[in-house]
């Protein structure tokens, strides 16, 4: 299936039990789902197992097939199916997990159309914690930023990004400058893109004074 010894070993680490499966049983079911029903290129299959080894200890039946039925149905279908780093999300549970996060962000205010493509354009979001990622990083983005839900709904990558590495020091700054700038912006460019970014806003206020 194309994988690397190095890669073995480390997956045989976390789950030892493999070693001591049917192939036929217990891998092959795996293999051919993400194969012929998720259609990840061969090529690719080593990749998205080495992402997310737990793909191999998941119920075809009980687990991936259902979130993948799921994930469907929020849109990632066509150009934005699942592919290698997104298979991980067939090993959340519908209930538990995926549902949490589509509730989170509709108890904000947003429309259930709305938050699919939020998610599609953000997949990273279905696998967050609500309580421990999410919602700090909201309330943050109300109370200190002065945010609105249209600047997430144009930008969902925004709960992607740590609040305490990313978010808060950087909002500091242009607070500090008095300076304000897009979501994307303030968070895509690397930190010595966001120093010259922020340079030139500051040197363009003091022209224009």
């Amino acid at each position: 299936m194309g994988f690397h010894r190095s890669s073995i070993g480390r997956i045989l680490d976390m789950y030892p039990c493999l070693l001591t499966s049917d192939p036929h049983l217990h891998l092959y079911p795996t293999f051919d789902f993400l194969l012929n029903e998720v259609e990840i290129p061969f090529l690719d299959i080593s990749r998205s197992i080495n992402r997310c080894p737990r793909l191999l200890v998941s119920s075809v039946s009980h687990q991936l097939r259902p979130a993948f039925v799921f994930l469907k149905e929020l849109g990632f279908v066509g150009p934005r199916k699942l592919n290698h780093q997104t298979t991980l999300l067939l090993v959340y549970n519908v209930e538990r997990s995926l549902m949490s996060k589509i509730e989170f962000l509709m108890g904000l205010g947003f429309e259930f159309a709305e938050v699919k493509n939020m998610v599609v354009r953000a997949p990273g979001i279905l696998t967050l914690s609500v309580e421990r990622n999410m919602e700090p990083k909201f309330e943050y983005f109300v109370r200190e930023m002065k945010g609105d839900l249209g600047e997430l709904k144009k930008f969902p990558q925004f709960f992607s990004f740590s609040l305490e590495r990313k978010i808060k020091p950087r909002h500091r700054m242009l607070v500090e400058y008095g300076l304000k700038m897009p979501l994307s912006r303030m968070l895509k460019d690397n930190d010595g893109e966001f120093s010259a970014r922020l340079f030139e806003m500051r040197l363009r206020m003091v022209e224009e004074s």
